[in-house]
C-alpha cells in the first residue's frame, strides 16, 4: 500500500472476493487433481468399476462424434455420425492411458495428485482439466456434478501407426504374406 493512500470500501470488498475466489480455485485443483489420479490409476489397473463410475459417457460419446465430425471436414469426408459401439470402443483405459501418455515427456503412467495439478487448468469451481505440456491443450477434462468428478470430454487420440497397419482387413501375418 502507498503511504497516504486510502482503501476503500469496494476495494477491499473486491480484494477478499478474489481471495476467496482464488481459494476455491484452488480447492477445485486440489479435489480435481485427486479425481484425476484416481482415474488415471483406474484406468492403469484396468479396472473397470471404477473406470465407468468416473465416466459421463453420453458426455463423452458427443465430444467425441464432433472431433470426428471435425476431422472429416479437414479431410473434406463426410464421417456422418459414428454408432455409439463405435464410440464407445474408443472410451477405454488403453485410450486414456494413450491420451494421458501425450502430457509431457517422462510422465508417469500412474501420477499422483501432486504430479497432476502443474498440468491442470481449472475453469471455475466445477471444471479441471489435464493439459499436455507442449500444447497447453486440454486431454482430458473433468466436470463436477453433485460432488463427483467424472470424465467428460478427452482429446481423440488415435491408435499407434503399427497397430492400426496390423488390425486392417490387408494386414500382413507374421510372416509377411498378406491375409
Amino acid at each position: 500500500m502507498v503511504p497516504g493512500m486510502q482503501v476503500k470500501g469496494p476495494v477491499v470488498a473486491f480484494s477478499v472476493l478474489a481471495l476467496l475466489l482464488g481459494g476455491c480455485g484452488l480447492g477445485a485443483r486440489r479435489s480435481g487433481s485427486a479425481a484425476i489420479a484416481n482415474f488415471l490409476a483406474a484406468a492403469q489397473k484396468d479396472d473397470r468399476a471404477a473406470f465407468e463410475a468416473a465416466l459421463d459417457r453420453p458426455a463423452l460419446r458427443s465430444d467425441l462424434s464432433e472431433q470426428l465430425a471435425d476431422v472429416g471436414k479437414t479431410h473434406e469426408v463426410d464421417v456422418g455420425g459414428p454408432s455409439e459401439f463405435a464410440l464407445d470402443r474408443m472410451i477405454s483405459p488403453q485410450a486414456i492411458r494413450l491420451t494421458a501418455a501425450r502430457v509431457a515427456p517422462g510422465w508417469p503412467a500412474a501420477p499422483t495428485a501432486a504430479q497432476i495439478v502443474p498440468h491442470m487448468k481449472a475453469r471455475g469451481l466445477t471444471f479441471v482439466c489435464l493439459e499436455e505440456a507442449a500444447t497447453k491443450k486440454c486431454l482430458l477434462s473433468f466436470r463436477r456434478e453433485n460432488g463427483t468428478w467424472k470424465l467428460a470430454a478427452m482429446a481423440f487420440t488415435p491408435p499407434p501407426a503399427a497397430a492400426a497397419t496390423s488390425q486392417g482387413p490387408h494386414a500382413a501375418t507374421t510372416d509377411g504374406e498378406p491375409r
